[in-house]
């Protein structure tokens, strides 16, 4: 194995999170009928926390020396908050990164990925990119990864990636079945757990359990909740032979000093993550009791998106929203009714449902 030193095992990234109060965040934007509004990246509308910024600015001026000593401070913050070692913390610019590395790093020729569909596409990429074998198993009835067939699905895998909730469906798979994986996948191979969007969910992180597996890595990102997705700041967290051996993709690569003073106040403000959770899913759930109301099938997401079955080729009612100015997110290929759609702020959720009322429902 490559020796990697502690500085190149925190790689590159980026942060800006939080908010502060809640009526701040339902009145974030006074955007008239005429601006676009965006729901189709699973962006935070909200962007970074007033803290956040003020931490940023403060940044600027440390632009001209390395930021390691933050990138120390960050992973160690962290680690701290979860209950884990500083040295099984690893920073990078944004979680895609970590997860692109971790598929270099865990598959080949010959151990290849399994994966659930649809989920998120990064790591099929990236297994394709270098000739992998990937194995896709349809989540099961309810959406959420099935992990049994997951297990049977490549005896010799050599990386099983499991998006928890899931993008873009943002549904749940049980605790249970993830320690399930863990413990039945096949030997050698390494479970990668994407926690993108568990700040959203009511379930448990499974961040601590990696203390006591070095075969598991979870990957977090301040791009979701924290409104950093331009930022680039994640996060990988796992035993330290195994951040080792996705520090020598790109673990000469380090965030800048901004940023990463962003991220820490992120995660010094206890009251941001509670009140943007409490918010995403007041404003979800509203919408998708209204798209029930009218007949609409929904995933019972509990991220800052959730799926709709729109009952049709979901391609034209993606080009008919956006010809009214709202964009939404895109189709997979085995779910080709089925459309994403990122929950944005009460006015743009309101904005949504007056077009889809018109354009969608109107032509049912």
């Amino acid at each position: 194995m490559v020796s990697v030193s502690r500085r190149s095992l925190l790689a590159l990234g980026a942060a800006l999170p939080l908010l502060g109060r809640l009526d701040w965040a339902v009145a974030a934007s006074s955007a008239t009928k005429t601006d676009k509004v965006l729901l189709n990246y699973n962006e935070s509308p909200y962007g970074p926390s007033a803290a956040a910024r003020e931490a940023m600015q403060r940044g600027i001026d440390t632009a001209g020396r390395y930021p390691y000593k933050h990138m120390y401070a960050l992973a160690e913050l962290f680690a701290q908050q979860q209950g884990i070692a500083e040295d099984q913390v690893a920073v990078f610019s944004g979680s895609m990164a970590a997860l692109r590395y971790a598929v270099l790093a865990f598959t080949s020729e010959t151990r290849g990925l399994v994966m659930a569909t649809p989920s998120y596409e990064v790591p099929r990429q990236a297994a394709k990119s270098r000739k992998a074998p990937v194995k896709e198993v349809n989540l099961n009835a309810e959406h959420a990864h099935d992990v049994q067939a997951m297990l049977a699905a490549d005896p010799q895998a050599g990386m099983l990636y499991l998006c928890n909730p899931n993008n873009p469906t943002g549904t749940v798979t049980p605790t249970e079945a993830i320690r399930q994986a863990l413990a039945n996948k096949p030997k050698g191979c390494v479970l990668v757990v994407d926690e993108a969007y568990i700040d959203f969910a009511d379930t448990p992180s499974v961040v601590s359990w990696v203390k006591d597996h070095d075969d598991l890595l979870v990957l977090r990102t301040f791009s979701k909740i924290y409104g950093m997705a331009g930022a680039r700041l994640g996060l990988a967290i796992g035993h330290p032979a195994l951040l080792e051996r996705l520090a020598v993709f790109g673990g000469d690569n380090v965030p800048a000093g901004s940023s990463l003073l962003g991220g820490l106040a992120s995660l010094e403000d206890v009251k941001v993550l509670p009140q943007r959770k409490a918010l995403n899913a007041q404003l979800r759930e509203e919408t998708i009791t209204w798209l029930k109301g009218r007949g609409f099938t929904c995933t019972a997401s509990q991220a800052n998106c959730f799926m709709i079955d729109v009952k049709r080729p979901a391609e034209q009612v993606i080009d008919t929203l956006a010809a009214h100015g709202v964009l939404i997110g895109r189709v997979w290929e085995n779910w080709p009714q089925w459309v994403r759609v990122t929950v944005g702020n009460k006015r743009e959720m309101a904005r949504f449902r007056e077009v889809f009322a018109a354009q969608i429902q109107g032509a049912s």
